[in-house]
């Protein structure tokens, strides 16, 4: 599929025109007293022509067949590009976290994200650490999460492989 930079897109953002749209795909996940499990990942990266990408992700937990068995995770935030190859991302999650991430985008079409701040409601689990990488690799969007929560040192949790959807 060929890529196209969006029409009005902010010039700030030019970097980051890759990643917009939205990409489907299935991942696999794991993380101490959780077994393995697979699921299925919808991603859009929008913008509205101001200097921020809009984000959503949501997923579900799937069997070996890759059908749909329950709902999982939903997010939803804003990314910013600021000077020197910087990005800075808020998140919230349906679970009642909200984070603060900052990292680097480089020009071979990947984002690195290192957890910066963040706060959990009284009822979630509380997220001490993370990373992310976002890149494109043979076309497709490699996503991943690492994360250090409730007492359990930094680790990979998920990852997915996502194809561009068409629009």
């Amino acid at each position: 599929m060929a890529f196209v930079i969006p029409e009005g897109l902010h010039e700030s953002l030019y970097p980051l025109a890759w990643i917009i749209g939205n990409w489907h795909g299935n991942g696999i996940g794991e993380f101490p007293n959780v077994p393995q499990f697979h699921f299925e990942h919808d991603v859009t990266f929008n913008h509205d022509g101001r200097d921020f990408l809009t984000y959503f992700s949501q997923s579900w937990i799937t069997d070996a067949e890759h059908n749909r068995v329950q709902q999982a995770a939903a997010e939803t935030g804003f990314w910013r590009v600021r000077p020197n190859n910087v990005i800075e991302a808020v998140i919230c999650h349906s679970m009642g976290i909200s984070e603060g991430w900052v990292g680097r985008f480089d020009a071979n079409a990947r984002i690195q994200l290192a957890f910066d701040q963040g706060y959990s409601s009284p009822s979630s689990k509380v997220v001490d650490g993370g990373q992310r990488l976002y890149g494109l690799v043979e076309g497709e969007l490699f996503t991943s999460y690492d994360m250090a929560a409730n007492g359990h040192d930094l680790q990979a949790h998920t990852w997915s492989s996502l194809a561009r959807q068409p629009q």
